[in-house]
């Protein structure tokens, strides 16, 4: 495909997007519509998409409107390409340009500057003060590929020369002992025998953090509460020799888990009533959250927010941290981690779980942002005295 014709295709792309099918789906169907599309082109078009998804607003704003076709012409002319060779309408290229297609010639406001919901600009500018520009402008950019050396079975040398030897270029990242930035041959990774044999795994650098920020000694028991996909678990379990439970609302999130753990070449126990095994030296809960530290890699969750919606997760977030309390062993700890900016989410939480339970000292809390090289990531630590 020409570059033109890849720019029609994310115009039809995104239509469906904005007509509200999920970002995922759209590109599937278009793939297996468009089965002359090379892995070049899906490339190409799943890039151009998700680029106008995180610069929705000011991409509508350069492009006319908020169409597919507004979108990736405004792109056009944000990166200062040359628009008029390639809406032509000649092939498979856009139409060419017409009146309509004139930028918008109201000033942007801050929040379309800055690629946010309007409702969310109070909200975030209370959260990161003087860095909420910076921050949301670094959300309008890809974000980087990171993995996670499994240090039980080697150092990150000799994880960077094994991924060399297979085409994939890495370098250390300061955020986390274990992190590795990928600079080169990141499409390669899943196919590599250091990922298939569990030396490295893919996990962003901040959330790599936040795991070590979690206080673990050999042989006591742990309890990832919320395991997801279970990222976070095996960081655990690679840091020390522990008694590792995993557990999720949802245990179809899990289904993958006892794979990985294999490959990894770690034992974690999952449970469906953590209770039981009660109590745990330490608890991490990676809480269901608006997901606004991470909207480089889903930028469609920054557009389904609302109020209500978040009204509802920390609402969640309270509930949890009030449920696995009390399995907390005495002298033991509890890690509230989330991958979010707001305070209302983070910080606040903290202090409100602090009123609410006597016999708690938080011991640490950190905060992570894009300016920090990874993902936006909360951590607070507890500990039950």
């Amino acid at each position: 495909m020409i570059p033109a014709a890849r720019l029609s295709a994310a115009i039809g792309v995104l239509d469906r997007i904005l007509a509200g099918q999920p970002a995922e789906q759209a590109l599937t169907n278009w793939g297996r519509a468009n089965r002359y599309a090379g892995s070049g082109d899906r490339t190409a078009v799943r890039d151009l998409v998700f680029d106008a998804l995180r610069c929705k607003r000011s991409f509508a704003h350069f492009g006319g409107g908020m169409t597919g076709r507004g979108l990736i012409l405004g792109g056009v002319r944000a990166a200062g390409q040359d628009e008029a060779a390639l809406f032509t309408g000649i092939g498979h290229a856009p139409a060419a340009l017409a009146p309509e297609d004139a930028a918008l010639t109201a000033p942007m406001t801050r929040a379309e500057a800055l690629d946010i919901p309007d409702w969310l600009e109070g909200p975030l500018a209370a959260s990161l003060d003087r860095d909420l520009d910076a921050v949301m402008l670094a959300m309008r950019s890809r974000a980087p590929v990171f993995l996670r050396v499994n240090l039980a079975k080697l150092d990150r040398p000799g994880a960077i020369a094994v991924l060399a030897g297979e085409g994939v270029a890495a370098q250390p990242h300061p955020l986390a002992t274990s992190a590795l930035q990928v600079t080169d041959g990141a499409r390669k990774i899943q196919t590599t025998s250091a990922y298939l044999t569990g030396l490295v795994e893919l996990q962003d650098a901040a959330s790599q953090a936040v795991v070590e920020m979690v206080p673990l000694s050999g042989g006591i028991r742990v309890l990832d509460y919320c395991a997801g996909g279970g990222g976070k678990t095996l960081a655990l379990a690679a840091r020390a020799s522990v008694d590792l439970f995993a557990h999720d609302a949802d245990p179809g999130r899990m289904r993958d888990l006892p794979a990985r753990a294999d490959r990894a070449g770690v034992r974690v126990k999952i449970t469906e009533k953590p209770d039981a095994k009660a109590p745990y030296g330490v608890i991490l809960t990676d809480v269901p959250c608006s997901g606004s530290g991470s909207w480089r890699r889903d930028p469609a969750g920054k557009w389904a927010l609302t109020p209500v919606r978040l009204a509802d997760l920390v609402a969640v977030q309270s509930g949890i941290l009030d449920r696995v309390a009390p399995m907390v062993a005495r002298g033991g700890h509890l890690a509230y981690v989330t991958c979010s900016l707001l305070r209302s989410e983070n910080g606040d939480q903290i202090d409100a779980f602090l009123s609410r339970h006597s016999g708690w000292t938080e011991t640490a809390r950190r905060s992570f942002t894009p300016l920090d090289g990874g993902d936006g990531f909360f951590c607070a630590i507890l500990r039950r005295e």
